[in-house]
């Protein structure tokens, strides 16, 4: 009987150590719970634009929901500060704009405590890098960028422009080119781009800065007339738009998409979201999404994203540093 007794135990202290083994698997299985992914602008501009298709992708891929969190403000400081400081376990990333590589540099100038340091937040991986683009409404007096210039220049501080905020990935591109063609617009900075397209449209503000997904929708619609872009060479969507650097200006900046963690993120779970984020930069439903904004894919994994993202945060702190604080 006593036999009998110690081998019951036994096995119930077998079964036990089996059931809580299976469960600590269970829990370690990657994921198994919905990602939340935080977009640091207000639905309508690039980096939502970006990121519904994205999440939509790699929720089939991971097989488990992935869901925007909008959480706007300081011009993208706000969500950029909450996901670096989220717990690192991979259930919550961050899609991010060029902006991420500025912020740091705009606090110090500024004088507040840093909403985050880049060292925070580690890179999964780049997924599309479109130059800025200045536009203003059809109807407005400008057709060319010279006109557009030429005016400025006669009525200093009397044209507006919006952006996602101070510093922002709208504010930093015009600065540059305001400064390298000698004039003086006033700046009225919104929470996102789309606001700030809202307010063009609407007549209260005369032009923006913006990614091109945000207004090649109102340009085919008649209602917006791109006047130039700070890209390297021209936009296949827009062939006959020319580039402030052939128009004699020293201005390049290219609002770029990426997705990252938390640093201390576990390395197997950033490689899981590393093969989602590979698989989605070529899924025909994220890659159509963008097609419809006239956005292509240009995909970096972690490794290649991490050196660009280096390089850009030195090019753009230089860029913040020049344009200084503000009035």
């Amino acid at each position: 009987m006593v036999n009998r007794r110690r081998i019951i135990r036994t096995l119930l202290v077998a079964c036990g150590t089996a059931l809580v083994a299976a469960a600590t698997a269970a829990q370690d299985v990657y994921p198994s719970r919905p990602i939340a992914m935080v977009v640091p602008f207000p639905p309508g501009g690039v980096a939502d634009i970006v990121a519904r298709p994205v999440a939509d992708a790699m929720s089939r891929v991971l097989n488990t929901p992935v869901v925007i969190e909008n959480k706007p403000g300081a011009g993208g400081g706000i969500g950029m500060g909450y996901v670096a400081k989220a717990k690192p376990d991979g259930y919550t990333l961050l899609l991010a704009l060029s902006s991420i590589s500025i912020l740091p540099e705009a606090d110090k100038i500024i004088g507040r405590p840093p909403m985050y340091q880049l060292d925070q937040l580690v890179p999964i991986a780049r997924l599309t890098a479109d130059p800025t683009v200045l536009a203003v409404r059809a109807d407005s007096p400008w057709k060319t960028l010279q006109e557009f210039v030429a005016d400025a220049k006669k009525r200093p501080g009397a044209i507006s422009y919006g952006s996602s905020g101070n510093y922002g990935t709208m504010h930093v591109p015009m600065e540059m080119f305001a400064s390298d063609a000698g004039i003086k617009m006033l700046h009225v900075p919104y929470t996102g781009a789309g606001p700030a397209v809202v307010g063009l449209l609407g007549g209260n503000i005369d032009a923006v800065a913006s990614g091109p997904s945000t207004v090649i929708q109102h340009v085919k619609a008649g209602t917006v007339r791109v006047l130039a872009s700070w890209g390297d060479h021209r936009l296949a969507s827009l062939p006959d738009v020319p580039t402030l650097s052939e128009s004699g200006f020293n201005a390049v900046f290219f609002q770029w998409s990426g997705l990252f963690a938390p640093a201390g993120t576990p390395a197997p779970v950033l490689a899981k979201l590393r093969d989602a984020a590979r698989i989605t930069a070529s899924d025909p439903r994220f890659v159509g999404a963008l097609a419809t904004v006239e956005t292509p894919v240009q995909y970096l994994d972690a490794p290649e994203l991490q050196r660009f993202w280096d390089a850009d945060a030195q090019k753009l702190g230089a860029v913040v540093r020049r344009v200084g604080k503000l009035d």
